[in-house]
């Protein structure tokens, strides 16, 4: 057996992997990408090209043109285009094959089974994006951003996952991460020298230095981690009312389609009906609900059961109002249920249906229930939604409050991020509050070493092993 067929064993870091790059369901082409060193060899053996080429003359990064054969049975799956590319300048850093067939699953299938049976495994959840993390292509937050670009709802979701593609995060942290080496190395210096400790050390310029350059930014970068979740993953809305105020309408006018049924019949929702909706760039996951009443009907009484539910994970509520009727017991009941929620939700009024009449003054509304914030509309009439959507970007967002989105920001993206820049701060803060006490350099050091720790977490220094794992999970086969 010549070398070029011994494929490794299971488990060996040097194993070929394969999967299917595209979706599932039909399309004009789908593609399968082959990584590892194996990827030229297993290809050779299924690939016929159109003009005969040697093994060692496949050249990379350019396209072959041919047919894919059952190397058992000899006969075609599918004429295909396929490029074999060197490493290390492919997106995993090894050896990659991509073959571009026609989108049928039997075919992608197909193929897959032969590449296989060639020598290669399925690749797991996110392997390509890890393996081009552990060869360092990629840091640990442009890996992620991969996922986030390929989950992105709204164009600025999109922008903010690219600009982390790009590196922008992780500059920001790697400035940080420099600063505080100086830093440290100044403390190992004053732990050597004790001798010279008073003259290496002057607290009053470290400290500065630690406000300036290292806190501030993390500060910075923590105050934009929840615009960065919302922008990425968005919010659950959910519009409460009683039966007949205009719910179905609003997320009809909201999503520009009929997508709810809408008749004059109370009790019409059975069941929530969700959609996400684009509000400045802000996915919202709006959720109609069955309109909350005294019931006998069992199936209504499901729906309103549902729609209790679907209210005690919502960030925000739309609270609808009739305009045409006064305020009535069933609207205060089923708003003091909202305030009673564990999860203390933001709540929006939303006075419907002012096209037709007008009932109590806008200002008696909002002031039975609680002052909230109100928007006056008509569904119907598609009046006051522009409003609408400028009302929820900014309860949600803060804007109002100089925030809000900035295309060209080092946005963090995630609860991860954000946790590890907490803790980061947390340790520099104390390395403020020994200098202010004068505690011995060595200690000092101990929380510089932790702060660049926890930022070495987000970039993927010291990430552990399960951390990892947990990460690249959430990728799809085939990325």
């Amino acid at each position: 057996m010549s070398p070029s067929d011994q494929i490794p064993p299971a488990g060996s870091s040097e194993e070929t992997i394969a999967a299917i790059a595209t979706p599932p369901g039909p399309g004009g082409v789908g593609v399968i990408r082959i990584s590892g060193p194996f990827s030229l060899h297993i290809f050779q053996k299924l690939f016929v090209p159109r003009h005969k080429t040697k093994p060692q003359d496949y050249e990379s990064h350019r396209m072959y043109y041919g047919w894919i054969i059952n190397p058992d049975s000899g006969s075609p799956v599918d004429e295909v285009l396929a490029v074999f590319m060197r490493g290390p300048n492919t997106y995993t850093r090894e050896d990659v094959v991509e073959i571009q067939c026609h989108g049928s699953y039997l075919v992608l299938q197909e193929i897959l089974s032969i590449i296989m049976a060639g020598g290669a495994r399925l690749a797991q959840p996110g392997e390509f994006t890890k393996r081009a993390f552990l060869n360092g292509r990629l840091d640990l937050t442009q890996a992620e951003a991969v996922v986030d670009l390929i989950e992105a709802k709204t164009d600025e979701g999109r922008s903010m996952a690219v600009g982390q593609l790009q590196g922008r995060l992780y500059e920001k942290i790697s400035l940080i991460q420099e600063r505080l080496v100086a830093m440290s190395a100044i403390m190992e210096v004053a732990i050597d020298f004790p001798e010279d400790e008073t003259d290496i050390l002057d607290h009053a310029v470290l400290m500065q230095q630690l406000k300036n350059e290292i806190e501030e930014p993390l500060i910075e970068l923590i105050a934009r981690a929840d615009e960065g979740k919302i922008f990425r993953e968005g919010i659950s809305a959910v519009i409460l009312g009683r039966p007949n105020v205009g719910k179905s309408s609003l997320l009809n006018t909201l999503l520009e389609e009929d997508r709810a049924l809408v008749t004059p019949v109370p009790g019409t929702t059975r069941d929530t009906i969700e959609e996400f909706v684009n509000i400045k760039g802000m996915p919202v996951r709006i959720v109609d609900t069955a309109g909350i009443r005294q019931t006998n009907e069992m199936v209504e009484e499901m729906g309103i059961q549902r729609a209790r539910a679907k209210l005690a994970d919502a960030e925000l509520v739309l609270f609808m109002l009739d305009a045409t009727q006064p305020l009535v017991e069933e609207d205060l009941a089923l708003y003091k249920s909202v305030k009673q929620n564990s999860r203390k939700q933001k709540v929006l009024l939303v006075l419907n249906k002012i096209d037709i009449k007008s009932g109590p003054l806008p200002e008696q509304y909002r002031t039975a229930l609680g002052n909230e914030p109100l928007v006056s509309i008509s569904a119907k009439e598609q009046t006051g939604i522009l409003e609408l959507k400028d009302t929820v970007f900014s309860l949600i967002t803060g804007s109002n409050k100089g925030l809000g989105w900035d295309p060209g920001a080092a946005v963090v993206p995630n609860v991860r991020h954000k946790d590890a820049l907490k803790k980061g701060l947390e340790a520099c803060r104390r390395v403020e509050k020994g200098m202010e006490v004068d505690v011995s350099p060595d200690l000092l050091a101990i929380d510089l070493q932790s702060a660049l720790g926890y930022l070495g977490d987000i970039v993927g220094e010291t990430t552990t092993e399960d951390v990892l794992d947990l990460i690249f999970e959430r990728f799809c086969i085939g990325k």
